[in-house]
C-alpha cells in the first residue's frame, strides 16, 4: 500500500505477489487489470505464463465482481473498525480475507460443512 504508486512500485508488488503465491501460481491462468498506465508489471506475469487481460475502455461494469468484493469489505469490515495506520489496515484486511475465503462451507474444497453433517461411524 502506498499513497503515491509508481511503475517501479507496481513491478515490485507483482514480484512480491509471485513470490508469496509460490507453487499456487501454476493454478492461475489470467491477470485482469484496467488500463491504468501504472500497470508496468506485465513482464512479471507473462514470465509466469499468465495471460494479461485488459479491461475495455469506458466499461465500468467490467469490474463489477471486484467492486462487489470491495463493497463487501467496506460494509462488513471497514465501516466497523477504526483503522489506526497503514500497517493496521494490512493486518485487518489480511485477517478478513482469511475469514472471507476460509469460512464459507458452500465453496468447493471446503469439507467443514460436509463433515459436520455426517453421522458418527458405526451408527
Amino acid at each position: 500500500m502506498t499513497a503515491h504508486p509508481t511503475g517501479a512500485w507496481t513491478v515490485q508488488q507483482a514480484r512480491n505477489l509471485v513470490m508469496d503465491l509460490g507453487d499456487r501460481i501454476a493454478g492461475l491462468r489470467f491477470v485482469i487489470h484496467d488500463r491504468d498506465p501504472l500497470f508496468a508489471s506485465r513482464e512479471v506475469f507473462t514470465a509466469e505464463r499468465l495471460r494479461i487481460i485488459t479491461t475495455l475502455p469506458r466499461t465500468p461494469r467490467m469490474n463489477a465482481i471486484c467492486e462487489r468484493v470491495i463493497g463487501t469489505m467496506r460494509r462488513e469490515l471497514l465501516d466497523r473498525v477504526l483503522i489506526l495506520s497503514a500497517r493496521h489496515l494490512e493486518l485487518v484486511l489480511q485477517e478478513y480475507l482469511i475469514h472471507y475465503n476460509g469460512h464459507r462451507p458452500h465453496q468447493p474444497g471446503n469439507n467443514a460443512h460436509r463433515t459436520s453433517q455426517r453421522s458418527p461411524p458405526g451408527t
